[in-house]
């Protein structure tokens, strides 16, 4: 498991100075199986390889696994963990430019994220502004093998 650390930037234009550079692990987390049953109510995904519990014992996995797009949505709160901006007015997911399920996640199981600044720079036309891409590597916290990673694109307005 990865001590958990986290990069403080005062202001967003300070991320333009971390490009390149490591910005920390996350705390440890779990996906429960009631966030994976409520997940599939959402998004009306029920396939049994997520939701039913007996029939995955002999599934391919051997036991239900957490919705792609359900570790992909923790991306930004592991992020926040890591990267905090001290000053800034709002921020918002901007997008993604790679995303890969690398290996499945079963619920119960510690997670973590770590992140790599790959870029960052002025938003033209927004005085303060700072859109940047990170690379989020979703690990299982135990032997930190690769579970997703994304790339994450954010914007911080003043």
């Amino acid at each position: 498991m990865r001590t958990a650390s986290r990069t403080i930037a005062p202001t967003p234009a300070d991320l333009l100075d971390l490009v390149g550079r490591e910005l920390g692990a996350s705390e440890p987390q779990v996906v429960t199986q009631d966030e994976v049953d409520r997940f599939a109510d959402v998004t009306k995904d029920h396939q049994w390889i997520h939701v039913d519990v007996e029939r995955a014992r002999s599934g391919p996995f051997g036991t239900t696994i957490v919705h792609g797009f359900l570790t992909l949505a923790l991306v930004p709160r592991l992020l926040a963990d890591i990267l905090e901006v001290k000053t800034f007015s709002m921020g918002v997911n901007y997008g993604l430019d790679r995303v890969r399920f690398v290996k499945p996640l079963p619920p119960g199981v510690p997670i973590q994220g770590t992140a790599t600044l790959l870029a960052a720079e002025p938003i033209a036309g927004v005085q303060g502004g700072v859109q940047a891409k990170a690379s989020v590597v979703v690990e299982f916290a135990e032997d930190s093998t690769t579970c997703c990673v994304a790339e994450i694109l954010f914007r911080y307005l003043p």
